[in-house]
């Protein structure tokens, strides 16, 4: 069971990325990263709404129709995602205004309902949470390193709007003397740009791995003399 649960998070973080592997969701992905605390936000919160479905769809599986599984699952997702609206908007009212439709919109994005169809519908409880979970994190990493890096590129901050969480933190935490920013960075181009950067990483490191795998070690010891 315990590899079971290694290859759920090694998928979900590496191997099946959503953000830089299965390309889900991109439609976050592009308009929320301006900043790394407005994409590790949302990616947060569809963490959570992906494991909650996820663990919610499992233990009703084999109860739901076929006919009718998807109109199900897509209500299980809207009532999480409701929740999770009303918590950001209750606990962090600044941020649910950044973040906009974009709450809402968890409902629609294909990596909640590709789970669900495609793990939870056909495993049980606690590796579908798993599951979806890691996946859910997977995609946090992704859109707060995207986020970070137009904010950074872009206007020379990291972590801006801090405050919006926390209200005692400052409003970021280092900015470049006299830096005008980029402004492509923090334009839509900007994100294309920089996920087809971090994508291009991420197969760099594979085709590395791949290479030292089928390289094989030269044996360097000299031969015993007779």
């Amino acid at each position: 069971m315990s590899d079971l649960y290694k290859e759920i998070t090694i998928n979900g973080l590496w191997k099946q990325n959503a953000g830089v592997v299965q390309l889900l969701g991109l439609c976050p992905t592009l308009a929320v990263t301006t900043s790394a605390v407005n994409g590790i936000s949302l990616g947060l919160a569809t963490a959570l709404v992906m494991a909650a479905s996820n663990g919610s769809v499992s233990p009703v599986r084999k109860f739901v129709p076929n006919e009718i599984r998807v109109p199900v699952f897509i209500l299980v997702i809207a009532a999480l995602v409701t929740v999770i609206d009303l918590s950001i908007n209750a606990f962090a009212h600044p941020l649910h205004k950044v973040l906009g439709i974009f709450i809402p919109l968890i409902v629609v994005n294909c990596i909640v309902l590709a789970r669900v169809e495609s793990f939870a519908a056909k495993n049980a409880p606690v590796p579908s949470i798993l599951d979806g979970f890691m996946m859910g994190i997977g995609l946090t990493f992704v859109l707060g390193l995207l986020g970070a890096m137009r904010e950074f590129v872009g206007k020379g901050t990291i972590l801006s709007g801090l405050d919006l969480i926390f209200s005692t933190m400052p409003n970021h935490l280092y900015i470049l003397p006299d830096y005008h920013g980029l402004l492509l960075a923090v334009l839509p181009p900007g994100a294309f740009l920089g996920l087809g950067i971090l994508i291009a990483l991420r197969n760099w490191i594979e085709i590395r791995k791949a290479a030292n795998v089928s390289t094989p070690k030269l044996n360097l010891k000299p031969a015993l003399s007779h």
